[in-house]
């Protein structure tokens, strides 16, 4: 039996752990390239080719760095299909299609604030 003081502080590690994972997470997807690809895939399954059309300006390298961190991150899967040449398809996972979500909330308030933001940085500029 754990007594209360050591559960504690084993909820205090948890909360820790997540918070530290949390920060890593974010760090991981917040390059232009997560975002773009995460808004790509949206809610449908694209092949590596298309995605790559898709996502203008993206390097072979960069794709497959960026779709293996968000699969890392169970943000994406990769699947498999037993065809000569094999076919590969990924698609965000309902963590990822909720991180997308909030991306999209973000973008929205910096399009309902715009005029703010511009307005603010043109005083901060001068």
């Amino acid at each position: 039996m754990v007594s209360k003081g050591l559960s504690n502080l084993s909820d205090e590690a948890d909360l820790r752990r997540a918070d530290s994972l949390a920060r890593e997470i974010f760090s991981d997807v917040a390059n232009k390239w997560a975002l773009l690809i995460m808004e790509a895939l949206g809610e449908r399954t694209l092949r590596f080719s298309e995605l790559r059309a898709e996502v203008q300006g993206i390097s072979h390298k960069m794709l497959t760095q960026n779709l293996r961190m968000l699969e890392r991150n169970g943000l994406a899967e990769r699947k498999v299909h037993p065809t000569v040449p094999p076919r590969v398809e990924y698609t965000l996972t309902e963590p990822g299609q909720t991180l997308r979500a909030t991306v999209d909330l973000i973008c929205g308030r910096t399009h309902e604030y715009f005029g703010h933001i511009e307005s603010a940085r043109r005083r901060f500029d001068t």
